[in-house]
């Protein structure tokens, strides 16, 4: 099984949310095994979306192979002004150029989703990413983390997710992993 975590924030700094948050995942999936590919929105080079181009530039191929190679995405959003970042969203409009594909855009792929705002409206970040993946033909998890960037950090230290959070995050990779193993197994019978 793949995965990929899918980091559509343009945080660059060592122990940004972002990237705490992608490392936890990256780490929890190997340990059971799972290969797992962190994308980087702020390092990939995707381009604003035009469909007027006549080739598709090299980083929008490379990011369209990660996403249909991957069985499982886990996609992390920071909450800007009641949605995702407009760059996260622009990402995942690249996916058109697979729209001729037997199985196009993200047919059939597991989405566990992620987002993290300041105050409580980190679900408004989910139900926009919900939206984008069900437009997509993936199927978003039941369960998500929206997250209280407050809360996120253990008091006792602050590179480390705290307690109420990695129970959450846990049981997303536990729900995300087990569906995932089981509609495998059903498509194989």
């Amino acid at each position: 099984m793949k995965a990929i975590i899918f980091n559509g924030s343009l945080e660059r700094r060592a122990l940004s949310t972002s990237g705490l948050i992608s490392d936890y995942f990256s780490e929890h999936l190997k340990m059971l095994g799972i290969q797992a590919d962190i994308f980087t929105l702020a390092d990939s080079g995707i381009p604003l979306f035009d469909v007027t181009l006549t080739k598709t530039p090299l980083a929008v191929e490379r990011m369209v192979q990660m996403f249909t190679d991957a069985d499982l995405h886990f996609w992390l959003a920071p909450l800007y002004h009641g949605s995702i970042p407009g760059v996260m969203k622009n990402c995942l409009d690249w996916l058109e150029v697979t729209s001729n594909r037997y199985e196009p855009y993200l047919t059939d792929k597991t989405v566990g989703l992620i987002c993290w705002a300041d105050g409580l409206h980190a679900v408004q970040g989910i139900n926009a990413m919900d939206v984008i993946a069900k437009s997509l033909r993936a199927w978003p998890l039941p369960f998500s983390v929206p997250i209280i960037k407050s809360s996120l950090l253990a008091s006792e230290d602050k590179t480390k997710i705290s307690p109420l959070y990695s129970a959450k995050l846990d049981k997303l990779i536990s729900i995300a992993t087990t569906k995932k193993i089981e509609k495998t197994t059903i498509n194989h019978l």
